[in-house]
């Protein structure tokens, strides 16, 4: 498959913090590239949504969530309010990403050996561009692991999967809103046995 193999978590590991982030964007895909208002380099965080999932029953067990205001384009785009359902007015009084950052690290240090996972290395990315842009250290040294590269090998699968086309594999209906942080978070929680474990995927009807 050409695939390259993720890194296996192991039994070092308590917890699985699943982070999910959604970003300012614009419609890149259907604007000239002179109109484009938000490239690639300059998205920033606007929501944190995190899962804390044990890491031997797969049971949530604790959640943090956040909007962050961003400030290279701190107006949102229609396109980014109508993808996430974020509206500008969410962001007035939201914390700057730095202070975030700090708030969902020292929740997060409530836990020992837990593991940064993300569904694609998405968040990761913008997690390491935020840092650099606000020129504060990446927090997450203990490594990330790959959910979507790891529920491919788990299952040995022809193609990655994006989220939604992961819960219909594995017959779990969408909770909430796609493209939340903290609802997108919740969902993936809900597949780490399928993800890390061994529960194989239902057969097609």
């Amino acid at each position: 498959m050409g695939f390259r193999t993720p890194p296996k978590p192991t039994l070092q590991h308590d917890y699985y913090l699943v982070i999910d982030l959604e970003a300012t964007c614009c419609d890149v895909n259907n604007l000239p590239k002179p109109q484009i208002t938000i490239p690639k380099y300059e998205t920033e965080t606007i929501e944190i949504g995190a899962v804390m999932a044990d890491a031997r029953t797969f049971e949530p067990v604790a959640q943090f969530s956040t909007f962050v205001r961003p400030v290279r384009h701190p107006e949102l785009t229609e396109f980014c309010t109508e993808l996430t359902t974020i509206q500008q007015a969410d962001l007035v009084d939201a914390p700057l990403f730095p202070q975030a950052l700090a708030a969902l690290t020292d929740w997060a240090g409530q836990f020992s050996g837990y593991l940064f996972c993300s569904w694609g290395n998405y968040d990761r990315r913008q997690f390491e561009q935020d840092c650099h842009y606000h020129r504060i250290a990446y927090p997450f040294r203990g490594g990330h692991v790959n959910l979507k590269f790891q529920f491919t090998e788990q299952h040995q699968l022809a193609e990655h999967c994006h989220m939604e086309a992961a819960l219909e594999r594995t017959q779990l209906p969408l909770v909430g809103t796609h493209h939340r942080g903290i609802d997108d978070a919740r969902n993936l929680v809900r597949m780490l046995p399928w993800v890390f474990g061994n529960e194989p995927l239902p057969r097609s009807p």
